[in-house]
């Protein structure tokens, strides 16, 4: 699988392709930027074709090394669980994500409706106290 990442982003990962990658899982590439809330790195996901966004508050420098083998897999099959989907389901989901691969190319349409996800999240979090209040599962659903 393939998350095509910010230049932001791309800075704070150990392995980024700069050349194009070709996509390879069958459930689809995602985007992600690298966004500043209560002065806490987060990172916004957003799929390809479906726009479906994914929010992890508070990331330390050490985690985003960890970014695609561990904290994505978790957020995403995490986000599946609480939607209700089947354990079985979920399990088939996690193998189908294969390796996480990073690139540079990114798509200006996704990054558009990426735009207005970290908006609504900004209009979300600025009513609660700090960002690493806000439950991360629930502004995925």
């Amino acid at each position: 699988m393939i998350i095509h990442a910010t230049r932001k982003l791309a800075a704070r990962l150990p392995d980024v392709s700069p050349e194009p990658l070709r996509e390879d899982s069958v459930l689809g590439g995602w985007h992600a930027d690298r966004l500043v809330f209560d002065r806490r790195q987060c990172v916004l996901f957003c799929h390809d074709e479906t726009r479906a966004a994914l929010f992890m508050p508070g990331l330390k420098k050490a985690q985003f090394a960890e970014l695609g083998s561990k904290w994505f897999p978790l957020l995403f099959t995490a986000t599946l669980a609480t939607l209700g989907c089947p354990d079985d389901q979920i399990a088939r989901a996690e193998l189908a994500l294969g390796p996480v691969r990073f690139g540079t190319a990114t798509n200006r349409s996704v990054l558009s409706s990426m735009r207005i996800v970290r908006y609504q999240l900004e209009a979300h979090i600025w009513d609660s106290p700090h960002v690493l209040d806000a439950d991360p599962l629930a502004l995925s659903r």
